[in-house]
């Protein structure tokens, strides 16, 4: 089938699926009625992964920052959304908001995400107002990125503080209902004659400017904490090993086998 044939709205909902459960929504440590700390769950997998790969998750968790957040609003070409995906899990950036427009047709395109939505927890939203009340009550600041308003450059804003940056709809931008619902609104400035950037060049962009700032203010990007660190790696490892929930069912029956 090519490109042109792929049913766009099925690979929108297919590649905004594959995330990660947020992790207020489920407990991943769970396994059949057994309750299993992270230590335990790689303690289990390691086995069954070659010590460079662990490593690589190490590395990549102690990478990782919740602080800065991208929001993608009403977006309808599955390239776009890809793109800011691999953007935001390259830059460090572990969850990422999908706010679903007010239309009904989608285009797709060729791009993939080359893995990033496995890595990133994607929480989905119906409408712009819950997701800016959800982030601001979680004490985040809402900024759209828009060039028609009362914006500030973006080099003004503190990445340090906790920062949900929206990048709106491939034509119309952010909607009014967002920019009402948002806390400030900033740009890129750009003394070239090109007057915007495609939204997944300004999703990347912006987010290796807040990633630039973060290090410059406090001379570092990462900032989960330990025990945030330890459930993200034991994540990761259920994500890398195939069949991990059904490996650790038999290994904890043979356990309790005399």
């Amino acid at each position: 089938m090519s490109h042109h044939q792929v049913d766009a709205e099925k690979e929108m909902n297919r590649l905004l699926a594959a995330g990660g459960t947020p992790p207020v929504e489920t407990d991943p440590f769970t396994i059949g009625d057994v309750r299993l700390s992270p230590g335990r769950i790689v303690g289990l997998l390691r086995p069954h992964m070659r010590e460079r790969r662990l490593e690589r998750i190490r590395d990549v968790v102690g990478s990782r920052t919740r602080t800065v957040v991208p929001v993608v609003e009403g977006l309808v070409n599955t390239g776009n959304v890809s793109a800011v995906m691999r953007s935001a899990e390259a830059l460090g950036h572990q969850d990422m908001h999908v706010v679903r427009g007010e239309h009904d047709r989608y285009k797709h395109s060729q791009r993939t995400a080359q893995g990033a939505k496995h890595w990133l927890d994607v929480w989905h939203w119906n409408a712009p107002k819950a997701c800016a009340a959800h982030l601001q009550d979680a004490g985040y600041r809402v900024v759209t990125m828009h060039l028609h308003a009362d914006t500030v450059p973006i080099r003004d804003l503190d990445f340090t503080e906790p920062t949900a940056l929206v990048f709106g709809n491939e034509e119309a931008g952010v909607t009014d209902a967002m920019l009402d619902a948002s806390d400030a609104a900033c740009e890129v400035p750009l003394p070239g004659f090109t007057e915007s950037f495609n939204v997944s060049v300004a999703a990347a962009v912006a987010l290796y400017h807040a990633q630039q700032d973060r290090i410059d203010r406090q001379g570092r990007h990462a900032d989960l904490s330990d025990a945030e660190r330890a459930r993200l790696e034991a994540r990761f490892c259920l994500r890398s090993v195939n069949n991990a929930e059904q490996i650790i069912e038999r290994k904890l029956g043979d356990e309790e086998r005399p």
